[in-house]
């Protein structure tokens, strides 16, 4: 799962035709162009009891119990399809996921089923039900500045398998932190089908801000941001978008997966995420 592709990919994903990074535009039709063909494919390989091991683009397949906190939402559309998305639990009522999982341009979604302690998506797990979302007011769905929003949940009993994670404070950059993510997303780029719908998971560096900006300008990357490196074709990818990115260090929550290049997730370009410690304050008001 090459955790890349979970967000929506700037230009590729976001929606629109990118000229350069000055001009940078992130994919804004993230459920029409991944969340639902996505979701159709990886119900279609459950059913299918298509099990191989692998999953996020150069990482590999999560044992149950290893991300606790790590949420699946398999979202109903205000159209009736299936999207699909990732989040993270922070406590027995609240979750916390991408803004474009619940709204984009072009798509709203009606509810979220969100799925803790499985690794897969469409059966097993404990399963809750929400309409309770709330997206961060200056959320731009242009450039996704600000593209994090609360899921208010029905009481989610924490047991072995699930268990909240604790958000970071402070002030650092976390440039050369190593993290892990994890989600459904895709494997690979041009995958037609998922190489396996089990939970996986890879380990990934922070980098800065100014070398995440070389690639998708300075309207997209902003203070709130904070991007990994994904050289050797290791990262997130589409469908992992709302999913953690946890300290490898201390475990705690760092980054929403937001963003991934217009090219795909194995080029090596930078991905994006929402940079926890900006919305802190945020965070914890709606705790």
């Amino acid at each position: 799962m090459k955790l890349l592709v979970a967000f929506v990919l700037v230009g590729l994903v976001a929606g629109g035709v990118i000229h350069g990074p000055t001009e940078s535009v992130v994919e804004n039709d993230y459920h029409n162009k991944i969340g639902i063909p996505l979701a159709a494919r990886l119900k279609a390989a459950e059913e299918a009891l298509d099990f191989d091991g692998t999953r996020i683009v150069g990482g590999g397949h999560a044992s149950l119990g290893q991300y606790r906190y790590t949420g699946g939402l398999v979202i109903t559309m205000t159209t009736g399809g299936t999207s699909v998305c990732g989040s993270s639990l922070l406590s027995n009522t609240r979750g916390i996921t991408a803004a474009h999982c619940w709204r984009t341009q072009f798509s709203q979604a009606r509810s979220f089923t969100v799925v803790y302690g499985s690794l897969l998506l469409f059966s097993g797990g404990t399963r809750v039900t929400t309409t309770d979302v709330e997206m961060h007011a200056n959320y731009n769905m242009n450039t996704l500045v600000n593209d994090i929003a609360i899921i208010r949940l029905p009481w989610v009993t924490f047991t072995n398998n699930i268990q909240p994670i604790p958000i970071a404070t402070g002030t650092a950059n976390f440039a050369g932190t190593w993290a892990w993510a994890s989600g459904w997303g895709l494997t690979c780029d041009g995958c037609s089908l998922p190489t396996s719908q089990v939970l996986s998971h890879v380990q990934v560096q922070v980098i800065t801000n100014a070398v995440c900006a070389s690639t998708y300008g300075t309207a997209t990357v902003v203070d709130s941001t904070i991007c990994v490196d994904t050289t050797g074709g290791r990262g997130t990818c589409s469908g992992d978008s709302g999913g953690p990115l946890a300290n490898a260090a201390n475990n705690q929550l760092i980054g929403v997966t937001s963003f991934g290049h217009r090219d795909g997730c194995q080029r090596g370009h930078p991905a994006g995420y929402m940079r926890v410690t900006a919305y802190a304050s945020w965070i914890q008001a709606r705790l």
